[in-house]
């Protein structure tokens, strides 16, 4: 996503990133790999528990969770993921949200 953010961008759409990691560590990743967009630390797993993601801790912990959100607040897109590698690619992203800002013109 980082290398499409601007892809994002010229949709209207913004990224945003929660994982159980301490904003410490959010941080450190976030500066190391020059991530352009927001990342939110969710260790107490509030956010998770809001979305229903769900931890596997024999998969290694949470799984995928991507979602659309509109910006009304409607979950517009939702994709649980049934492994760390489950992740759709950004093409999937990008029509969703294509789709989506047709829909509303």
């Amino acid at each position: 996503m980082r290398d499409h953010y601007d892809d994002f961008l010229s949709r209207g759409a913004e990224i945003l990133a929660v994982g159980p990691n301490t904003t410490e560590s959010f941080k450190k990743y976030w500066a190391s790999e020059s991530i352009p967009y927001v990342g939110v630390p969710d260790p107490d797993h509030v956010v998770a528990k809001l979305y229903r993601q769900e931890v596997n801790i024999f998969k290694l912990g949470r799984m995928p969770l991507n979602c659309i959100v509109d910006k009304e607040g409607r979950i517009r897109y939702v994709h649980y993921g049934s492994s760390m590698s489950d992740i759709p690619d950004n093409e999937t992203f990008l029509r969703v949200i294509d789709e989506l800002n047709k829909s509303s013109e």
